[in-house]
């Protein structure tokens, strides 16, 4: 949909194009029409003054933005003596109807002050009128000023919604900005609370095997390639919280297809982990497929911290409509390193599989296997 028309009416919607279009409109005798008169007094010739009065009710527009007040009590007051002479009728009087809009939905302090002001100033327009012998009478006077009331409030509804539009918008900003930190500190927490783990286990292990060079060399490697895959992970992760607005490259967050090598990884460290995977491989959406691989590494890390030693089994079955994921760990240590304990691992896994649309249970069952089960589905949202 184009956007020519309202661009055209947020321009002649601005205060010097609305001071020119009523100008003009004040002085052509076939738009008098329009006009906004009040006090029925017999017209007098116009002249000189009654040419600066109709300005003084149009120009003051060019400024309603700025100073909605000021650019009001301009055009009021030349309103009032406009009226009060008894000046012939002109489209410049509608500008009083912009002006009383302009103060409602513009301006921002001393709105109080204002309204008293114009209530007294016109109270002191209709005791004009009433010495001039005006036919109106009270209930015209109460009905003027109350249309007046009208303009006003449907400048203060406007400005209501605009501040609510404004509120809303800043709510939504502050959300995003939560759930986008919140999702950050799980994709640190998976990833430094992993690598670390199997670095630290693997570390301690080594000093074990002095007795075997090529074992201490076969540690010292995947302790390396243990690091090298935190980095490369890391690097990824703080890409999307540079400044420069560039976005991370494609293909840099892990998925299902890498769950083999996390799994060589963890075997290398020295945990007994098989990897079984039942049916075809399905296309999981990015976020869908990051969920299910760090549900794996979650598992494999707990595995790890409480069940070194012991044999682990990761099994994935490939649906049509998703991937079910199930670790069991047979056994757990008896006096676990609580230091590597950050306690937040299985609660926050268990958030972001369900902001995906999946479900995710663990626990011990009768024969002492602790399981990690998570059902994902294809169709789940980024």
């Amino acid at each position: 949909m184009s956007t020519r028309p309202a661009r055209w009416f947020t321009r002649l919607a601005s205060g010097p194009v609305l001071a020119l279009v009523f100008t003009v409109l004040g002085f052509l005798p076939f738009t008098a029409i329009l006009s906004a008169t009040f006090g029925d007094l017999p017209k007098r010739p116009a002249d000189v003054f009654a040419v600066i009065l109709t300005l003084g009710m149009t120009l003051p527009l060019a400024i309603r933005r700025r100073w909605p007040a000021g650019s009001f009590a301009v055009i009021a007051v030349c309103f009032a003596v406009h009226e009060s002479v008894a000046y012939p009728a002109t489209a410049g009087t509608l500008g009083l109807l912009i002006a009383l809009y302009s103060v409602g939905s513009l301006q921002d302090s001393h709105r109080g002050a204002v309204a008293i002001a114009s209530t007294v100033g016109y109270a002191v327009f209709c005791f004009v009128l009433y010495l001039r012998h005006s036919p109106n009478g009270l209930a015209d006077f109460v009905l003027f000023y109350v249309a007046a009331l009208v303009g006003v409030g449907i400048g203060v509804l406007v400005r209501t919604r605009r501040a609510e539009e404004v509120a809303r918008r800043r709510l939504e900003a502050e959300a995003a900005k939560a759930a986008e930190r919140s999702r950050i500190a799980r994709e640190l927490h998976d990833v430094v609370t992993h690598h670390v783990t199997a670095m630290v286990v693997q570390s301690s292990a080594t000093k074990y095997l002095t007795a075997s060079p090529e074992q201490v060399a076969e540690s010292l490697d995947t302790i390396g390639d243990t690091g090298r895959q935190a980095l490369k992970e890391l690097r990824s992760l703080l890409s999307v919280l540079e400044a420069t607005g560039d976005q991370p490259s494609a293909g840099k967050s892990p998925a299902l297809d890498d769950v083999p090598d996390l799994v060589a990884v963890t075997r290398n460290g020295g945990q007994p982990v098989e990897l079984v995977e039942v049916g075809e491989r399905t296309a999981l959406p990015e976020a869908a497929g990051l969920t299910a691989y760090r549900v794996v590494q979650e598992a494999l890390t707990n595995a790890v911290k409480y069940a070194g030693g012991h044999r682990t089994v990761v099994r994935i079955g490939y649906r049509t409509d998703g991937v079910d994921i199930e670790v069991a760990s047979e056994g757990t240590t008896a006096t676990p390193d609580r230091s590597l304990s950050g306690g937040r691992g299985l609660s926050g896994l268990r958030e972001r599989v369900q902001g995906v649309g999946g479900e995710l249970s663990a626990g011990s069952a009768a024969d002492g296997v602790f399981r990690v089960r998570a059902s994902i589905p294809t169709g789940s949202r980024a």
